[in-house]
């Protein structure tokens, strides 16, 4: 387990953290959310031993194995794929000893060391490599390039993997989402909850949250208050306890008629039934929980446009891409003031190309494009915060494009989005990713859009800004076009979805929970095709039949294995569960039930281990059975 008694953190003349207690059990996949510059990270750095403790003990088992994601990759002439098996350290040092035992012919030492490739699975770790690339998002022939051909945000996805590639006791992830997009998150989610090690995760995606953890870890006024759930658990708990105080209570009930008033105005409009009902449910559960934020120190709208077009913007057969290469065709869509529009789709299949051109940054390659007269477009994109004039202060930003406006009302408006007292004249260049995101909505919200166009607004952005930013969307009177991994977002601001996949743009009837499926069955029918000839033999159909008929012979005793490996796997997981069960009860820890306890952790450790073999032998069983099938449908 880990263990913070007492434990005061200091960073230069900054107390993050002061007499705080935390202990954390082995298996427990926990959430560390707190404000920017709380101590977040200066807690990873703790735990990894890179820092101690100024007063107080930080205490973990010594024979842990501590994975983490390094935030700088340096290493940029290696090869994709041997940067992540660079992960598995005591991998590489086999390898390299087998490297000169052959060279030695020590054949003594060639034994010993075959034996030790195989007890780490250094005859599969090529093959699972490439699986959790494929999983980020990287094709085949990415695979093989070199890191230093990928631009920074493949290159901490590339860290990610080597992070998920290192066998470990611990995984510390940092903002593991941040670069990813809505497709590798759900691959992300699959992976974390088979791993079978102690997990700490600071995220600002409420939904990845509420996927992955048991338990959530909030620093706040430099204490640590671990809550036992997910990320909403952690919510109505610290709402509840808010509600308590007086001047919390109002603030509450102000939001709480707020959101009110807003759930029965949509309701009245709602007419998609699928996704309308979606996104009330989502108002609904946000308005229960709005109570956890009282004290946030955002509060924006986005500023009434004067006029309006209707229809704001009007497409019809457009060819979009790059110089002569087209990448969507046959583009239709017209947007009204009010749509609420969130974009799905895989991985490079056009989402930001659509957006580009409807923000004027790229011109349509064929078709018609017309701007309403009075169209006002709020584009927000992830490179525009390397425009904003890093030795400019946000309230210089400000008065260049309100030269007339008072400077109160500047800097009131600016307090909204948490910049105050002398961070309102600071120069950029000292701002965070996060504070540069901030300042530049308030740019957009300044400028009166009635068209928002927003492409990943909520990298960089905190918990809290976060929510802020889905009240002012929910407020704003004009258009909405939205691409975004954060799901809370969507299902909060949107009311439908268009689906760009294949060239096309095309209406997606259903919600997000219809679209994960859709990606699964997408990615199964994208996958590189079986290498078993389509005909293996033309000339002898009766040789060919007779083949087909052996190979499910085979089939049926690899199908009863892996349904006994996944029965007695189910089984495991639920006598996993009921001891996390026990373990969650306080009283367990008490001196008088110690035995209790140590017989818990035992018979815990030992179904973990054994639930690593059963999904090991579970999933090759799998990969037999569709590799036969394959097999089978191409002789058939």
């Amino acid at each position: 387990m880990i263990r913070l008694s007492n434990l005061t953190l200091q960073r230069g003349p900054q107390r993050l953290l002061e007499g705080a207690e935390m202990t954390l059990h082995a298996g427990h996949k926990a959430g560390l959310i707190g404000a920017n510059g709380a101590g977040k990270s200066s807690l990873f750095a703790l735990l990894r031993g890179e820092l101690s403790p100024d007063s107080g003990d930080c205490q973990l088992p010594g024979d842990w194995r501590i994975a983490h994601m390094r935030q700088e990759v340096d290493t940029l002439d290696r090869l994709a794929v041997d940067y992540v098996l660079d992960g598995d350290v005591r991998l590489r040092k086999v390898q390299a000893e087998l490297a000169v035992a052959e060279t030695a012919h020590d054949g003594t030492a060639l034994a010993r060391l075959h034996s030790e490739l195989e007890s780490a699975d250094g005859y599969t770790a090529d093959a699972r490599a490439r699986k959790l690339l494929a999983g980020l998002g990287f094709t085949n022939e990415q695979m093989d390039r070199r890191v230093g051909d990928f631009s920074g945000g493949w290159r901490m996805r590339l860290s990610l993997a080597q992070a998920l590639m290192c066998p470990s006791d611990l995984l510390l992830l940092d903002e593991p989402t941040n670069h990813l997009d809505l497709d590798a998150i759900l691959w992300l989610e699959d992976w974390l909850k088979g791993y079978p090690g102690t997990l700490l995760l600071i995220s600002h995606d409420r939904d990845f949250l509420d996927a992955v953890v048991d338990h959530v870890l909030h620093v706040e006024q430099r204490k640590l208050n671990l809550y036992k759930g997910g990320y909403s658990a952690f919510e109505r708990t610290r709402a509840e306890r808010l509600a308590q105080q007086q001047q919390a209570y109002e603030k509450q009930q102000a939001q709480r008629a707020h959101m009110e008033k807003y759930i029965a105005r949509f309701k009245a409009q709602a007419t998609k039934a699928r996704q309308a009902q979606s996104r009330i449910k989502a108002l609904e559960r946000m308005e229960e929980l709005s109570a956890a934020h009282v004290d946030s120190p955002f509060d924006f709208v986005f500023r009434e446009s004067q006029k309006i077009s209707s229809p704001l913007l009007d497409m019809s057969e457009g060819c979009l891409g790059y110089g002569d290469k087209a990448i969507l065709e046959k583009v239709k869509l017209q947007l009204v003031p009010g749509a609420r529009i969130g974009l799905l789709g895989p991985n490079g299949a056009g989402k930001s190309t659509l957006i580009k051109n409807l923000a004027g940054e790229l011109a349509p390659l064929s078709g018609r494009l017309v701007r309403g007269e009075n169209l006002a477009v709020g584009y927000f994109a992830q490179h525009q915060l390397d425009s904003l004039d890093d030795k400019a202060s946000p309230l210089l930003h400000l008065q260049r494009i309100a030269p007339t406006e008072r400077e109160q009302t500047l800097r009131d408006f600016l307090g909204g989005f948490d910049f105050h007292g002398n961070r309102v004249d600071e120069p950029v260049v000292n701002f965070s990713g996060g504070e540069k995101a901030r300042l530049a909505l308030a740019l957009i919200a300044w400028e009166r859009p009635n068209l928002l166009l927003l492409d990943e607004p909520t990298n960089h952005l905190d918990l809290e800004m976060r929510l802020a930013l889905t009240m002012a969307l929910q407020e704003f009177a004009g258009a909405v076009v939205v691409v975004s991994h954060d799901r809370h977002l969507l299902k909060s601001t949107t009311d439908d979805f268009l689906l760009v996949a294949d060239g096309k743009v095309g209406t997606f009837d259903g919600d997000l929970e219809d679209y994960s499926r859709w990606l699964l069955d997408y990615r199964q029918r994208s996958a590189p095709a079986s290498n078993a000839p389509a005909n293996p033999d033309k000339t002898d159909k009766k040789a060919q039949r007779q083949a087909a008929a052996a190979l499910r012979q085979q089939l049926a005793p690899h199908k009863k294995a892996a349904d006994k490996l996944e029965a007695e796997l189910n089984q495991v997981h639920g006598q996993l569960a009921e001891i996390e069960t026990a373990l969650g009860d306080s009283g367990v820890y008490e001196a008088a039930r110690k035995d209790e306890l140590r017989d818990l952790l035992a018979r815990q450790s030992k179904l973990k281990q054994r639930e690593g073999e059963l999904e090991e032998g579970w999933m090759e069983a799998l990969e037999t059975l569709e590799s036969m099938q394959a097999e089978l449908e191409a002789l058939s």
